[in-house]
């Protein structure tokens, strides 16, 4: 059968990409693709203005946009990690009555993907789709605690702090204090730091291959949320809530 040949060959970039979550430089996915440099950075091009690709300007490497959920929107509602995640968190809400956001990460933000509402009367304002930066944010400074410490250093390096509350962290060296801690007690917080009168708290979820794809927490008035309650017993309601996910997903400790 006869294939369109600039159709298959972006798809080829497209599954290599794939492969590749912290990204390539055009050099390598050429040599790797077998595809000349001028053709990859041609469809490259397209496939930027299109959406399917992004590239980070800093290190010149392209990863696969979040467009391309599109394509399989309806595949995802079967298999995707919030279909996977969602009779989870409607039983931890259920336990709990808080509100759960699910979180991943793009161009050094976190987007939120799903949110689960409890019946409280104080509801959340935040909409699936908004961004929020990582280090004012529980599930963004768990995201970032997953990345190695050279890649932890270099995001630091490039974040503009911002003093939204009297909590706030605004120190580089303050905030990567925090990620190593995160790593070491494997929840980390947003204690009132991004909205007044808010407290988080998030856990990760990792692969199959052991890397944290993204994180979720539970968040609600720092009245209700107490840092009393996150000790006693929510810190672990939470971990355990996303080892079940993450063994869904494929994840073996």
């Amino acid at each position: 059968m006869a294939t369109v040949q600039s159709i298959e060959r972006a798809f080829i970039i497209l599954e290599h990409l794939s492969g590749h979550p912290h990204g390539m430089q055009i050099t390598k996915l050429a040599k790797e693709t077998g595809l000349s440099k001028s053709t990859v950075h041609r469809l490259l091009s397209t496939l930027i203005e299109l959406k399917y690709v992004k590239q980070d300007m800093d290190t010149e490497r392209y990863t696969i946009g979040y467009r391309a959920l599109y394509l399989s929107r309806n595949l995802l509602n079967t298999s995707s990690l919030i279909s996977t995640a969602k009779p989870y968190f409607q039983n931890l809400v259920a336990d709990i009555n808080e509100t759960i956001h699910l979180c991943v990460e793009e161009h050094e933000e976190v987007v939120y993907i799903d949110k689960i509402e409890s019946n409280q009367t104080i509801h959340m304002s935040s909409r699936i789709g908004s961004r929020a930066p990582l280090y004012c944010t529980g599930v963004g400074k768990m995201i970032l605690s997953g990345k190695t410490d050279e890649e932890v250093h270099d995001i630091t390096s490039r974040i503009e702090f911002i003093k939204k509350t009297p909590n706030t962290i605004v120190t580089p060296s303050e905030f990567i204090d925090e990620i190593f801690q995160i790593r070491r007690q494997g929840y980390s917080l947003d204690n009132i730091e991004n909205e007044e009168g808010i407290r988080c708290i998030a856990v990760p979820i990792y692969d199959f291959s052991g890397q944290i794809i993204a994180s979720f927490s539970v968040s609600g008035p720092s009245s209700r949320i107490s840092l009393e309650w996150i000790q006693s017993e929510l810190a672990e309601k939470l971990i355990q809530t996303a080892k079940e996910i993450s063994l869904q997903l494929g994840f073996r400790n």
